[in-house]
C-alpha cells in the first residue's frame, strides 16, 4: 500500500500500538509491525532506527518546538513564567491525536525499558530548555532548575491529561505552574527552620 511518508509514518504507529496492546512490546517484532501496517520491514527500518522509536516519533520536533517557544517568549519575564508562556505557545502540539498518546502512554507504563527510553528523552528535554534560557541570559543553575521545575509540570499535566482530566491543556498547565508558585511561598517556614 502506497503512500505519503507521514502517512506511512502514521501507519507504522497505529500498527505497533496495535501489536503491542494484542502481544506485549516484547513479543512484539518491527517485521510484525510492518507487514501490519502493509509495507515491507525495511521501510519500517528507513522510518524508525528501532522498535521503540516507533513510539517516540515527534520528540526531536517538540523539542523545536519547546526550545524555539522559549526564545520567542515576551521579554521580561522571570524563567517560571516565562516558561508557562513558552508551554501555553505550543498547547496545540501537546493536544494533538489524544487517543493516540492515551494508547502509547499505556505501553510504555507497561514496559520498564520503555519507561527508561521516556526519561533519556525528558532528559535531554530538559537539556534543551536549560540552554534555552542561557540563550536568554538566565544563570546556568537557575536555567537548570527552572527547567527541570517546568518538565515536571509538563509530566504532571500530560499525565492528568492522559488520565482524562477534563480540563483543557492551558488550563491544566496554569493550575500546574501555579501549585509550583505555592511551594515558593514567601510565608512559608525556610528550610533548616523549625516548624
Amino acid at each position: 500500500m502506497a503512500g505519503s511518508r507521514k502517512d506511512v509514518r502514521l501507519r507504522l504507529q497505529r500498527a505497533a500500538l496495535e501489536l503491542f496492546a494484542e502481544r506485549g512490546f516484547e513479543r512484539t517484532t518491527a517485521a510484525e509491525i510492518a507487514a501490519r501496517a502493509d509495507v515491507t520491514e525495511r521501510t519500517y527500518f528507513r522510518h524508525f532506527p528501532d522498535k521503540r522509536e516507533v513510539l517516540f516519533d515527534g520528540e526531536a520536533a517538540m523539542r523545536k518546538s519547546l526550545v524555539d517557544a522559549v526564545a520567542n517568549a515576551p521579554a521580561g519575564l522571570t524563567p517560571l513564567p516565562l516558561l508557562l508562556e513558552a508551554f501555553l505557545s505550543v498547547v496545540p502540539r501537546f493536544e494533538a491525536d489524544r487517543e493516540l498518546k492515551v494508547r502509547r502512554h499505556r505501553v510504555i507504563e507497561a514496559a520498564p525499558e520503555l519507561r527508561e527510553r521516556e526519561l533519556t528523552k525528558f532528559a535531554h528535554l530538559t537539556d534543551a530548555i536549560t540552554t534555552a534560557l542561557e540563550h536568554r541570559d538566565v544563570a546556568p543553575g537557575l536555567a537548570s532548575l527552572a527547567a527541570t521545575c517546568g518538565i515536571a509540570v509538563l509530566t504532571r499535566v500530560r499525565h492528568e491529561w492522559l488520565a482524562g482530566d477534563t480540563r483543557d491543556y492551558p488550563t491544566l498547565l496554569t493550575d500546574a505552574f501555579a501549585d509550583l508558585t505555592t511551594l515558593f511561598d514567601r510565608d512559608a517556614p525556610k528550610i533548616g527552620t523549625p516548624l
